[in-house]
């Protein structure tokens, strides 16, 4: 069958209200931005509840990037035909269902168009009936082979036998802007690509400390970041010197509170940077439990220094969960890479699970650090990752 169109389904956005022509609009700019190269093949039609491409030549059109656009619950290949007869839908469900492999089958119409002169269900049965007559085929309705939808509107009927999912969500900066703190390992994109889902723009920021870390680090994150490019076309990401603040940590921390103070350090840091970007929250890839730094009591003396809201979408997840995303998205393979971050290089032993406030503060009131942190800000390096136009 020769497809001409493609229904796109929001899923989501259909709870929005007053804000869901904002929402779809959006949705429709991104859906251009990521088929700029099929732009002379195809017009797209926004409609209140589905947007549809018409496709010239659906064999030079790519629509896999319709699977990585967040907003989009599903998609279906689908043919549209004039109808003014039964008849007419009668023949061309019949043609479709032919060219299907499978023992059994199921008609789904709706008609959308309530002055189409008949019913879904004649229509359902009509269909059924010349398949029933003229193949082999087993009309099975809770588990068809093929199950053969059909939409009827008022500018013509559209017959589909696949849908595909799309992420969900979405769109990308319909939600409001993010700055993400983003280590060299696993965790921290799969957090990231959850925020994008959600619709969220993403920032990183990233804590560098040479010469303890190497270039192998930045690199990796430029992978990692290209990778997520899938859902984001544009992500900046700030590289924040960080080797004198973590040198005066250790210098000045008794044994098991370094690490609680480097993420208290962090979190100002990247409390400064949102602000100075004019975002309104931090995101971390932090999962409950997982590490000694990530127990709740870790995570309240760590949330104090900062006002700002701190997403963690992580917080739920086990390992092997955020693991399977991760190979999902394509970026397992870049996090496992053997560079430390600044969070690995330096030994901790016995680090707190249950770190006191009221000793975090008195090794903070060993060193002034303020001053640190402020060089930090202003010697911050900004590299851009940019998706690749088609």
């Amino acid at each position: 069958m020769e497809y001409n169109v493609i229904i796109i389904r929001f899923g989501e956005m259909s709870t929005k209200g007053k804000n869901r022509k904002d929402f779809i609009f959006k949705l429709a700019k991104s859906i251009k931005r990521n088929l700029l190269g099929f732009n002379k093949i195809y017009t797209m039609d926004v409609r209140h509840d589905h947007i549809y491409l018409y496709i010239n030549n659906i064999e030079e059109f790519d629509y896999t990037p319709l699977t990585n656009i967040s907003g989009i619950n599903s998609f279906s290949l689908a043919k549209k035909v004039e109808v003014f007869e039964l008849e007419d839908l009668v023949n061309y469900g019949f043609d479709f269902i032919k060219e299907e492999n499978g023992n059994t089958f199921k008609v789904h119409a709706r008609r959308i168009d309530k002055s189409f002169p008949y019913s879904s269900d004649e229509i359902n049965r009509a269909i059924a009936s010349k398949v029933l007559k003229n193949t082999t085929l087993k009309v099975d309705v809770h588990n068809p082979d093929i199950l053969l939808s059909i939409e009827i509107r008022s500018d013509g009927a559209y017959f589909f036998t696949k849908t595909i999912k799309g992420i969900g969500g979405y769109p990308i900066g319909s939600t409001g802007r993010i700055l993400m703190m983003l280590s060299g390992g696993i965790d921290s994109p799969v957090a990231t690509y959850l925020l994008m889902k959600r619709g969220v723009e993403v920032s990183c920021v990233h804590f560098s400390s040479p010469p303890y870390t190497s270039q192998g680090v930045i690199i990796k994150l430029k992978d990692i970041l290209e990778k997520l490019n899938l859902y984001q076309e544009k992500i900046n990401l700030y590289i924040v010197p960080f080797t004198k603040i973590q040198e005066k940590i250790y210098e000045i921390s008794p044994e098991g509170y370094p690490i609680t103070i480097m993420r208290r350090m962090m979190y100002r840091l990247a409390s400064k940077l949102a602000n100075k970007l004019h975002i309104v929250a931090l995101a971390a890839g932090e999962s409950i439990g997982q590490v000694a730094s990530q127990t709740l009591e870790s995570l309240r003396a760590i949330n104090e220094v900062t006002n700002l809201p701190i997403i963690r979408p992580l917080s739920t997840y086990d390992k092997i969960q955020i693991i399977d995303i991760s190979k999902k998205i394509e970026t397992y393979d870049i996090s496992i890479r053997p560079y430390e971050d600044c969070c690995t290089i330096f030994t901790n032993k016995n680090p707190k699970t249950k770190p006191h406030l009221e000793e975090c503060r008195k090794i903070e009131e060993k060193f002034d650090f303020e001053p640190l942190l402020d060089e930090a800000i202003e010697n911050i390096n900004k590299v851009v990752i940019e998706q690749e136009t088609n």
